[in-house]
């Protein structure tokens, strides 16, 4: 009766929320092998549908969209702490892709640092959790560089570091710190030459990385190689 409840509780949020992507088949990550070969629950099918709709749209509106539904997931399964994690990154996602003015990013980047936090009590993955929350400051800085540059950039130093001892096979808080150095005007030690090889350890890791199961974190390869397109010279990249 149990499972009854939840699937149709969780349905019902992925309908409401008019959720498009195909379902995904796999198993919960730390299930046993026999779990795994099992068919996949409606809560793992729904949320791998809701992660690949988030992954796939760089749509502010459709941003939100999935974040609330990820907040309503969250009330489905208050033990897990992805749907938390996915909420803030989709926030944060938000905030690098809206027009919207200063305040309002920042109204919407507490509430992708309160899910964060909220993650964290759940237990999360912490290397994950401060690689995304790296992100977020990240996304802090962007709105006001001049003002909150020295502040902001620290703070991600911070964090990165952080979630690189923890987790060094884990390539996103690389590509955190090369976005980092990126954009950081030169004067300052930053730009692009700068931060090339810290792209291509970030790249290396990526190839060697595999995620801990089918619903975790796994974003961040298809920017890096958006990013790697500025070292290619023209005859690299007509090919």
């Amino acid at each position: 009766m149990k499972t009854l409840v939840l699937t149709l509780a969780f349905a019902a949020v992925s309908l409401a929320a008019a959720a498009q992507s195909q379902p995904a088949t796999a198993a919960l990550p730390g299930t046993t092998p026999a779990a795994a070969a099992a068919p996949a629950d409606a809560y793992t099918t729904l949320m791998s549908a809701t992660i690949t709709e988030l992954m796939s749209t760089g749509d502010p509106a459709v941003l939100k969209a999935v974040a609330a539904k990820l907040e309503r997931a969250a009330t489905v399964a208050p033990a897990d702490w992805l749907p938390r994690y996915y909420q803030a990154y989709a926030l944060v996602i938000n905030v690098f892709q809206s027009k919207e003015d200063g305040d309002a990013k920042d109204k919407t980047l507490d509430q992708a640092e309160t899910a964060l936090a909220q993650a964290r009590k759940l237990h999360g993955d912490e290397s994950e959790l401060l690689a995304l929350q790296a992100y977020a400051y990240q996304a802090r800085l962007g709105i006001s560089p001049m003002m909150r540059s020295r502040k902001y950039s620290e703070l991600v130093g911070e964090a990165v570091a952080q979630a690189q001892s923890l987790s060094p096979a884990n390539p996103r808080p690389y590509l955190v710190e090369a976005n980092n150095v990126n954009f950081t005007p030169k004067m300052f030690g930053g730009g692009p030459e700068a931060a090339k090889p810290l792209y291509v350890q970030a790249q290396a890791r990526f190839a060697a990385f595999v995620p801990a199961g089918p619903l975790a974190p796994n974003w961040g390869q298809r920017q890096l190689q958006g990013r790697l397109k500025q070292y290619e010279t023209p005859a690299t990249a007509a090919k």
